[in-house]
């Protein structure tokens, strides 16, 4: 049964396209390396704000199934907001410290929350059946987002010459997103009885979802792709900026100004690149047999293969293989929160999401630690190669354990 893109449609569409204006994220970790912060310094403080979404993940997903999902994207919002005032305002590894808790706080408070939503506006309108191109059509205008503010960040940085700016500028589309959200009609809210009541209903209620072997699947198989990406996705930005200095052209351009415009352009393109990839995800998950594990090795190997090629300085074939952990990860997520969908009661769907997240911000802490050490010690392509080599390794023991299971 087709979907109808109505009002509530464009607005969740607008929701990620605006939430994904990040102007910063194209340059996160050329910046942290601008203010003198070593790879394992910026290591920790990925890490520190995975652990601090990991430690609030549950309880803020129960506080939105309970007391509503409006309010929890509110008060996440309003989290960023103070964070990228910090950021811009930072000159010290404890203010940036300060930056990334609040930033974490602020992931709990949204993580799961806005996916929770759209299910239950599917299941109002008994559209289930297209939870995975719906998501994925949604997800498609949030990598589009990222397009544009890649581009936008590059354009300012190549004409100011400097990152601090596009912190400040990343304040208005989320000021924006607060009014936006608040038009949201409450019967997205998902509240439920007596508040204390239905708290003690949604832990008993999670405790029985998530303890079954198909859930637990699930759950890892979405947590382990999307926490090695993102505690990696930003070592792309280092390969970007090789390829910038290798241009023969504008070489009486500051590098800081080449780099910034050689960035944008490149992350314009590989999240165009996603934007499509997500929107193709609900064709791919009804084609291809066995998605979720196939998808993980290909988006392994592509990082072992992109850690040996940065090695070799061969930079335009690091990017192309980092960028292919970008489409893996824009693929796999709506084919991933389609099967949890389908599997868990939309009741409790936000915390169980919040659940998987918590899973996935303690891979992610100790993936940025890891990555950030080996990094500082070994050089990044070799870091990558460990990395990715291991989680592979990992990833085939559990399939072939899941195999053997069903068999038995």
């Amino acid at each position: 049964m087709p979907f109808v893109k109505d009002r509530q449609y464009y607005k969740f569409c607008l929701y990620g396209f605006l939430k994904n204006l990040r102007f910063f994220d194209a340059f996160f970790l050329l910046y942290l390396k601008q203010k003198g912060l070593t790879y394992t310094e910026i290591g920790s403080l990925y890490a520190v704000r995975e652990i601090v979404t990991n430690l609030s993940e549950v309880p803020t997903g129960i506080f939105a199934d309970t007391y509503g999902r409006k309010k929890s994207l509110l008060l996440s919002f309003l989290g960023y907001i103070v964070a990228f005032l910090l950021f811009y305002a930072g000159q010290s590894y404890f203010v940036f410290l300060l930056a990334f808790l609040l930033y974490g706080l602020a992931d709990a408070f949204r993580s799961g929350t806005h996916k929770g939503m759209i299910m239950r506006y599917l299941e109002l309108n008994h559209w289930q059946d297209v939870k995975i191109t719906y998501y994925g059509h949604t997800r498609a205008c949030s990598q589009r987002g990222s397009a544009v503010s890649a581009l936008i960040a590059g354009i300012i940085v190549f004409i100011t010459g400097d990152f601090e700016s596009i912190f400040l500028l990343s304040v208005i589309p989320y000021l924006l997103n607060l009014i936006l959200i608040w038009t949201y009609p409450d019967s997205l809210d998902n509240t439920g009885m007596s508040q204390y009541r239905s708290i003690k209903q949604n832990i008993l209620a999670l405790w029985q979802v998530i303890k079954k072997p198909k859930i637990l699947y699930i759950v890892h198989s979405s947590a382990v792709f999307t926490a090695y990406q993102k505690a990696g996705k930003d070592y792309i930005q280092p390969v970007m900026k090789h390829i910038a200095i290798s241009l023969p052209v504008w070489t009486a351009i500051a590098i800081d100004k080449k780099t910034g415009l050689v960035v944008g352009v490149l992350y314009t393109i590989l999240y165009l690149l996603t934007a499509t990839a997500s929107s193709y995800a609900g064709i791919l998950a009804n084609r291809l047999n066995r998605a979720s594990f196939k998808t993980l090795v290909i988006g392994f190997s592509l990082g072992i293969a992109g850690g040996y090629l940065f090695d070799l300085q061969y930079w335009w074939w690091t990017f192309m293989a980092f960028a292919g952990i970008y489409i893996i990860q824009s693929l796999r997520k709506p084919i991933l929160t389609g099967y949890l969908a389908n599997e868990v009661p939309n009741q409790i769907l936000t915390s169980v999401l919040s659940a998987e997240s918590l899973y996935r911000t303690l891979l992610t802490s100790v993936l940025a630690i890891s990555l950030g050490y080996f990094t500082d010690h070994l050089g990044l392509g070799r870091a990558f190669m460990i990395i990715s080599s291991l989680l592979l390794l990992i990833s085939v023991v559990i399939e072939i354990s899941k195999k053997n299971s069903i068999k038995a």
